[in-house]
């Protein structure tokens, strides 16, 4: 026969069985420490990586603008360069092609009603205006660029709006084709020419107006 079940029996396995409760939460809880441990030291170095991608990245957005900064100003004394060879030339250039300009302006800047516009060198007589755009390496896009600046010229300069305006482009290099585009788009082209500069449209040209 079996023995009864006492309440010191009752007593002893409910301290049992709370002794291994306490055993699993300690468990738990180191468990728990270590985790959190291990999230703390993965958001640290997160962190840490974060920071050090931040740092690179700002040194090489400062290398950036500092290149950016240093092209921009070679491409501007290029760019100088080009029309201080064009600009002498320009009157017995027109002159030489039937448009008998008797003066010339170097960057002829405007700025009104929202409109801001450069021209590299502006050549006028009294009823004929040409635009030259100086380029150190003619491109495409600069040819597209000066075409658009050309169709708002007289909007941005209303004292020419009854003149017979003519656009030039000028490259010390041309990129390939783009005289030819330029030349069947209307415009004059300027190239180099031993010391000097010279307009290559043939005799077939017809310049268009604007």
């Amino acid at each position: 026969m079996s023995q009864p079940i006492t309440i010191e029996d009752i007593y002893k396995l409910f301290e049992k069985t709370n002794e291994k409760f306490e055993q699993s939460r300690q468990e738990y809880d180191r468990r728990a420490a270590e985790a959190k441990a291990e999230a703390d030291r993965w958001a640290a170095e997160a962190d840490r990586r974060a920071a050090e991608a931040d740092r690179r990245l700002a040194k090489l957005e400062k290398t950036v603008a500092n290149t950016s900064r240093a092209v921009d100003s070679l491409t501007t004394r290029w760019g100088r360069f080009v029309e201080e060879l064009v600009e002498p030339a320009v009157i017995s250039l027109f002159r030489g092609k039937g448009i008998d300009v008797k003066e010339t302006y170097s960057r002829a800047r405007v700025k009104r009603q929202g409109i801001a516009m450069e021209i590299d060198i502006l050549a006028v007589d009294e009823t004929e205006v040409v635009l030259v755009e100086c380029k150190s390496r003619l491109s495409k896009d600069d040819v597209n660029e000066f075409l658009e600046k050309l169709s708002r010229f007289k909007q941005a300069f209303p004292h020419y709006k009854n003149y017979q305006a003519y656009g030039a482009v000028a490259g010390i290099e041309i990129d390939e084709g783009v005289d030819r585009y330029a030349y069947k788009q209307g415009l004059f082209v300027i190239k180099p020419s031993g010391e000097t500069v010279e307009i290559i449209n043939d005799s077939g040209f017809e310049p268009k107006l604007w």
